[in-house]
């Protein structure tokens, strides 16, 4: 599967998407496709629509601008089935996905690539569903004894069913002002904040919208701080971790107009300036999440520091994070020495020794 020395590597990118981080995957991908290393690798870049239908593009096709990060001509429907599960899999050596959310960050595409032999950058089938769900998450952190904001969760059936004992049940025991957020969605898709009872109901109808299981948390006065985690190309050593930086919004909270309509919805500060004790505690804990939640290749860790005690939450982990021009993720492994290119060919680089190492793997009773 992987090439010779002689031989660039064929990187088949892939973004788009069915889920409502669309958009944001191609600018993902437009960064991604415009920094990968040429000499090294030979890019197949593949947009999956907002149908799910695959298409196959020539690179000789794209180019790039601010505002709409990629623009074609003209592309084909092809079968992705035949295209990666040639005898001689010429097609690609290792697939980049850059797909954000549900259908290419929650695992679906992660147990089709593994269904199909292919080596793939990123988290496993495990590690990516376990990061897509926030509430799954945050009950695995807290097994761990990692400190996470009091939180309920429950489906929109249940909603429905007894609005008003949850109603009293959120009000018990969180109190207001809280968040409201689909249990499995990024970039802030259907999250609320909600200061009264009032606004409870069109929140969580809202966030129902984008998923059946909703989250509810409160709303502490807090800094946002964010690293990034990058495993090690030693197999079994600790993971990297980036320095940390601080997301400062301008506007109630760093939402998805704050995130990509608004250029100025939010201050970007890196590196942030912590006490040495706290920046320590929040790389050991970002370790230690990456680890926890059976992460692999890479993940975005977010923070929370509580303004009044100092007290430090784990929020949620992304493992297929933004990888844009203002994206966090690349933008403080630069702070930390690892330029956007390197980090790409690292994990390019992981990918490959992954699939190398479990397919020694036995899969029938030795006999």
């Amino acid at each position: 599967m992987i090439s010779n020395h002689h031989e660039k590597i064929k990187v088949a990118v892939l973004y788009g998407g069915r889920s409502g981080e669309h958009e944001v995957s191609q600018r993902s991908a437009a960064a991604v496709i415009k920094n990968l290393d040429r000499n090294k690798f030979e890019i197949i870049p593949i947009a999956i629509d907002q149908q799910g239908c695959w298409f196959l593009h020539d690179i000789n096709q794209f180019f790039f601008d601010e505002s709409l990060p990629i623009k074609t001509t003209t592309s084909k429907v092809f079968s992705v089935l035949e295209a990666v599960s040639q005898q001689n899999k010429t097609f690609c050596d290792v697939v980049f996905p850059v797909l954000h959310g549900l259908f290419g960050e929650d695992g679906c595409l992660q147990g089709l690539l593994e269904m199909l032999g292919m080596p793939y950058v990123g988290a496993n089938v495990l590690g990516s569903a376990v990061g897509m769900d926030k509430v799954i998450a945050k009950r695995l952190a807290k097994s761990d004894n990692i400190p996470v904001v009091p939180f309920l969760s429950f489906n929109s059936g249940q909603w429905q069913r007894n609005q008003a004992a949850y109603e009293r049940k959120i009000q018990e025991q969180l109190g207001y002002p809280l968040f409201v957020k689909p249990a499995n969605t990024g970039s802030s898709l259907g999250i609320s904040k909600v200061k009264k009872s009032l606004d409870l109901t069109a929140a969580i109808e809202l966030a129902c919208h984008y998923d059946t299981k909703i989250l509810v948390e409160q709303a502490l006065a807090v800094r946002e701080i964010e690293v990034s985690v990058l495993e090690n190309l030693q197999y079994g050593d600790l993971p990297l971790v980036s320095v940390a930086g601080e997301i400062i919004p301008s506007h109630e909270f760093y939402s998805y107009e704050a995130k990509y309509l608004d250029e100025q919805g939010a201050e970007l500060v890196i590196p942030v300036v912590l006490a040495p004790e706290q920046s320590k505690k929040i790389k050991d804990l970002a370790a230690q999440i990456f680890s926890s939640l059976a992460c692999q290749g890479m993940a975005r860790v977010d923070f929370f520091i509580e303004k009044s005690t100092q007290n430090i939450y784990f929020n949620e982990i992304n493992t297929i994070p933004g990888f844009t021009k203002i994206s966090m993720y690349p933008k403080l492994w630069e702070a930390s020495g690892l330029a956007y290119q390197q980090l790409l060919t690292h994990l390019i680089d992981l990918a490959l020794l992954r699939y190398k190492r479990i397919s020694t793997l036995q899969h029938t009773l030795r006999t």
